[in-house]
């Protein structure tokens, strides 16, 4: 009969790279503990142990803190399922960003031969809102009018290539972490839900100056005119007004 292998914490915390007083503390707190102990009480950690440790690193180095992945490997959460989610999140970043390094590099070169880089380029992302292209231009011009579209030009120029990233990345971002927290049925009372509105409202904010009138406008074409907005084919036709709710009802709460 085969013995099966073990490890003693020093040889596991000089493999992994952690420290041995760190396998004590995670053994303290319940997240990883031996499986057995000699007769001495020293811990040895066994194969199933090293497989629960490599899972736990794994989910660390996604940013969640250590009662959060104990919770995920307690209650049967696939980490493989976790990883694959976060990867799709991860490129569909990487996409975004790299068509903001399209943009900017353009405006560099343009910069560097000392020629002045078209305007068009450093406020396309707002005329557009999100990248929409003509669309969205024209569906901010049915909710607003020309004195205030100019506004928002003018602001979005003074942020120079920021407006891209704020636009184009971090916005979309917010608006799809909110409909999905919305969609698990999760409250609009919920602190995540409100740090997502007041983000969105401080980068609301710095588009339009603080122009009340301008800020409902534009939350008016994203309501009724979500595909032409955001660029994205998929959004509903007749608008998202159950989203616009739920935000509504967490500004209210706020």
């Amino acid at each position: 009969m085969s013995i099966d292998q073990t490890w003693k914490v020093g040889t596991l915390a000089e493999a992994s790279g952690l420290t041995v007083r760190t396998l004590h503390h995670w053994d303290r707190i319940g997240l990883l503990g031996p499986s057995r102990r000699t007769a001495a009480g020293h811990r040895e950690y066994t194969e199933q142990d090293v497989i629960r440790l490599y899972q736990v690193l794994a989910l660390r180095r996604l940013g969640l803190g250590l009662e959060s992945i104990a919770t995920c490997l307690d209650v049967g959460i696939d980490p493989v399922r976790l990883v694959r989610e976060q990867l799709a999140g991860v490129e569909a970043s990487l996409a975004s960003l790299e068509v903001l390094r399209q943009r900017l590099a353009h405006i560099h070169a343009e910069l560097a031969s000392e020629r002045a880089p078209e305007i068009s380029a450093l406020i396309s992302a707002l005329r557009t809102m999100g990248g929409a292209g003509p669309e969205g231009g024209q569906a901010l011009r049915r909710h607003l009018d020309d004195d205030r579209i100019r506004a928002l030009q003018d602001r979005a120029a003074g942020l120079g290539p920021a407006a891209h990233y704020l636009l184009e990345v971090e916005w979309p971002e917010l608006y799809r972490r909110a409909e999905a927290l919305r969609a698990a049925g999760v409250e609009p009372t919920d602190p995540r839900v409100g740090k997502l509105v007041a983000r969105m409202d401080e980068l609301g904010s710095l588009f339009t100056g603080g122009d009340s009138g301008i800020s409902a406008a534009v939350r008016s074409a994203w309501r009724h005119e979500p595909a032409a907005m955001s660029g994205d084919p998929t959004a509903p036709a007749d608008g998202w007004p159950d989203l616009a709710a739920y935000l509504d009802r967490a500004r209210a709460t706020a």
